[in-house]
């Protein structure tokens, strides 16, 4: 376990070139409004299960119907798209003839898929052999072609590109890079959906708001929602896996690295590279990076759904920081604390 203060906080970009996270919520709001299963996700008071003033749980495991917060990222990008091809009157058929590749280990193809079947478009998600069969299933439901290549996320990701170039397809990653940047931005905006809702339906300003990390999407965008509505009241931490702690230590070093390691079970985290518009907005917005051991974040999934938030190692990263006493004395949290956190996904 590592807290590390983040020197760059109110300072300017670190990553030259590109943009800080988007703060319109309300443009997301209003395309969403279209979409009949996009319903507001409940905000749970968990209090009860950690010792602190107030524990409130931004509960995403049914934002959708596809269990997991990145419904709100590939599909937001497809409906812009939808709307631009049609005048604003996107439909089923708004994006016949164009296909949206992308690799993923987790819930980002599910959203690729499900945005691509409601306006007409194909899907081709690329996995790692180590995705288990169930998720290549579930990917295969919602209309996607499934590719398996590459033994790790970072090689299905090189294959999904080369596909992309060579089909003419539209490469749609949640992450950006050099070269790579305007549709992940976009994307990132629609992860403003969430982070309104919460602002909304929390009872009081927090103290602390949690916030899980692999490439920093997730992290990056509620951090700039929550400056932008909240200011600097809230102390802002995001935490990682230490076997993938790509965003802890680009921030340690002034820019992005590559932090290699071991997998760990926090596997929709285990990002050993970190998107260059999360790391801008989150080197100015965030207070602190924590890391912590798979063991550590395993041994509260069974206090977790206890409490009803049973979840993954990765959707529950940032309330086992809440529930470890080590981990709280690190970030300063007591019983006056009020925590705000977020649970990303469905038990697998």
């Amino acid at each position: 376990m590592k807290l590390s203060a983040n020197p760059y906080k109110g300072q300017g970009k670190i990553c030259a070139g590109f943009p800080y996270p988007s703060d319109d919520a309300e443009r997301v709001a209003a395309l969403l409004g279209l979409c009949p299963v996009a319903s507001e996700t409940p905000l749970i008071d968990a209090s009860a299960a950690a010792p602190v003033g107030a524990f409130w749980v931004k509960d995403e495991r049914t934002r959708m119907g596809l269990g997991s917060f990145k419904a709100l990222g590939a599909a937001y990008v497809i409906a812009r798209q939808a709307w631009d091809a049609s005048d604003g009157n996107p439909g089923a058929q708004s994006l016949v003839g164009r296909t949206y590749v992308t690799a993923s280990a987790g819930n980002h193809g599910m959203s690729v898929a499900a945005g691509a079947r409601v306006f007409g478009a194909q899907s081709v998600v690329f996995i790692a052999e180590t995705v288990p069969e169930s998720f290549a299933v579930r990917l295969a439901d919602r209309g996607a072609q499934v590719v398996r290549e590459g033994a790790d996320y970072a090689a299905s990701m090189v294959a999904a590109q080369k596909a992309g170039q060579d089909n003419g397809w539209i490469l749609l990653s949640d992450s950006s890079w050099d070269g790579y940047a305007e549709l992940p931005h976009i994307l990132m905006e629609g992860y403003l959906q969430m982070a309104a809702e919460a602002v909304r339906q929390c009872p009081e300003v927090p103290t602390h708001v949690m916030l899980q990390a692999g490439v920093g999407g997730l992290a990056g965008a509620v951090a700039a929602y929550v400056r932008k509505v909240w200011g600097e009241g809230p102390k802002i931490v995001v935490v990682e896996p230490s076997a993938a702690p790509a965003l802890q230590a680009s921030i340690e070093a002034g820019a992005p690295v590559i932090a290699d390691g071991p997998d760990s079970i926090m596997g929709r985290l285990d990002c050993k590279e970190p998107s260059l518009i999360a790391l801008n907005g989150l080197a100015r917005d965030a207070d602190g990076f924590l890391t912590l051991e798979d063991d550590l974040v395993a041994g509260y999934l069974p206090d977790m759904a206890a409490a009803g938030l049973e979840t993954t190692a990765s959707g529950g990263a940032g309330l086992a920081a809440v529930l470890d006493a080590e981990a709280r004395a690190l970030i300063g949290l007591d019983d006056t604390s009020r925590v705000l956190c977020f649970l990303s996904e469905v038990p697998d």
